[in-house]
Formats: structure tokens, C-alpha cells, sequence
């Protein structure tokens, strides 16, 4: 597995959960583990885990209400589930799968099928996410498409754009905030880029937070300068109007972060090495 996925183990048996901790730890996943629903939904929200083996059976809300509101919620509504469960009548099943899940595991079950799976399902998640759900910009393999495309050209060149400070603007405002401003950026990274740039550019999302701009050549610097223009003036406008730093001051803690990339200048064997690359640079 060349990317690590984050796999959330919601079970209230410790010995079961400590098994499939082990075996999934083993086959290259990050594994998270919760034995109530309640931690289950606020470390969804809060981690955004790939996949969640959910058991039904849990000591303060069952799974069915889990997945109800991991639904029901914007950040999470897309996370694939996975219910564990003992029940095997068909009624059980046909409620799991009215509620999203998509798959419905029963005890005892085989760890090499259930790894298979979890597989399966990581795949049809990939192949659907073509958008990312707050800014509606394009992101994984569309954008793959577009990178994998440019990284050997002498006549493209990348954007990479990102808020500094928006771990500690979330703490303090909340998740619905940062989302509000990840959808801004979004809005003005599309603008720019339709305004400036020509129907060829892609203007998307490299991972969660982390923007990017592929663009030719000749407009990649007026857009570069275009965005920091614009994200300067605007990040005021996105506190609170009673947290909000007056013109020309800098008393707050986001803060546009703009890398300019020409491809051909390093040396990539692929698009995974470059992405790996480019988000190890980002997160030091």
C-alpha cells in the first residue's frame, strides 16, 4: 500500500478489538479504535478516517444510530461503513444498508474475506470521490489525471496553496467554521483561476486541505500573484466580526501559504513520489 489509510475500529469487545487492530495494522493501515458510539462520531469528525468497521452492538448507542449520524453530517456523511454484527436475520441486514453502509460482516468471520472487503470498499470510495465535498473542486483521480499528466512537462507548472494556522482557527471556531473557509478559498482559488488562466488550468484539492493549481507556464506567476492578493485581502472576513483584525492588522492566525513548482526542476519517478514528496515538505 504506497499511501497509508485510516481505518476506525468500533468495537466494545477489547480482545476482538485488539485482534483486528493487529491484523489490519499488519496489512500497512493507521488504525484508530473507539468502544462507544458517541467517541466513535467525534473521532470521525474529528480524524476523518477511510473506513469504519462498526459493530452493532455498543455499551451507550448502537451502530444503526452511529451510522445515522455519521450520515447526517456533512464532514462525515461520506465515510464508508462496514457493520460487524451477530445478527443474520434479514431484516438486520436490510437495515445496515438502508442506512449507508456498505457492506454487512457477520460473527464469526474470516479476516483474510473481511480484509478483502475493507479492500473492496476503499476501492469503490476512491473511484467515487471525484469532488471534494465542502468546495466542490475537483480532487483524487481527476486530479491524479491532471498531475500525472504535467509532471514531465517543460510547460506547466503547479500551485501549491494552503492556510498556515487553520489547525488552531478550527480549535477555536469549530469544524462548520473551517469548512467555511476552506469553501471560500475554494471560490476564490475557481475565480482566479477562470479569470486568469485559460480553460486548460485545473484548479483542485492535492489532499484535504492543501490546495492545488496546475496552470501553463506564462500564467502560472500572475496567478500566484493574483492569489495571495486576494487571500490577504479576504482572510479577515473569515473570523467572527468580533474577532475580526481591522485593515493592516495581523492578529490572526491564518495565513496563505503559495509554493510555485516547475516539475521539470526535480526529479519524480511518479505521481505517487511527487505527491509523497510534496506533502512530507508540507507537514515538516
Amino acid at each position: 500500500m504506497t499511501d497509508k489509510q485510516t481505518l476506525l475500529i468500533v468495537e466494545d469487545d477489547p480482545n476482538l478489538a485488539e485482534m483486528l487492530s493487529e491484523y489490519f495494522r499488519a496489512q500497512g493501515y493507521r488504525i484508530l479504535t473507539s468502544a462507544w458510539g458517541e467517541e466513535a462520531i467525534q473521532t470521525c469528525v474529528q480524524r476523518l478516517p477511510h473506513l469504519v468497521l462498526l459493530d452493532i452492538h455498543l455499551p451507550d448507542i448502537d451502530g444503526y444510530e452511529v451510522a445515522q449520524r455519521l450520515h447526517g453530517h456533512r464532514r462525515t456523511k461520506s465515510i464508508p461503513l462496514i457493520f460487524l454484527t451477530e445478527k443474520k436475520n434479514r431484516q438486520n441486514r436490510l437495515q445496515g444498508l438502508q442506512l449507508g453502509a456498505v457492506d454487512y460482516v457477520t460473527k464469526p468471520f474470516d479476516l483474510e474475506e473481511l480484509q478483502l472487503r475493507v479492500r473492496n470498499a476503499l476501492q469503490r470510495a476512491r473511484l467515487d470521490r471525484v469532488v471534494h465535498p465542502v468546495t466542490g473542486l475537483p480532487e483524487g483521480p481527476l486530479v491524479d489525471e491532471h498531475l500525472a499528466r504535467v509532471l514531465q512537462s517543460a510547460e506547466w507548472g503547479i500551485l501549491l496553496v494552503s492556510l498556515r494556522g487553520l489547525d488552531e482557527f478550527r480549535n477555536t471556531y469549530g469544524f462548520m467554521a473551517s469548512d467555511d473557509v476552506l469553501r471560500a478559498v475554494g471560490a476564490i482559488l475557481d475565480e482566479t483561476v477562470f479569470e486568469v488562466g485559460t480553460p486548460e488550468d485545473l484548479a483542485g484539492h492535492l489532499s484535504s486541505e492543501a490546495f492545488v493549481i496546475i496552470t501553463s507556464l506564462p500564467h502560472l506567476y500572475s496567478l500566484q500573484e493574483q492569489i495571495q492578493t486576494r487571500l490577504s485581502h479576504y482572510i479577515r472576513y473569515f473570523y467572527p466580526l468580533k474577532d475580526r483584525p481591522g485593515a493592516g492588522e495581523a492578529q490572526h492566525s491564518l495565513t496563505p501559504a503559495i509554493e510555485v513548482l516547475l516539475p521539470r526542476s526535480a526529479d519524480f519517478a511518479d505521481l505517487s513520489a511527487f505527491k509523497k514528496a510534496v506533502l512530507r515538505s508540507r507537514s515538516n
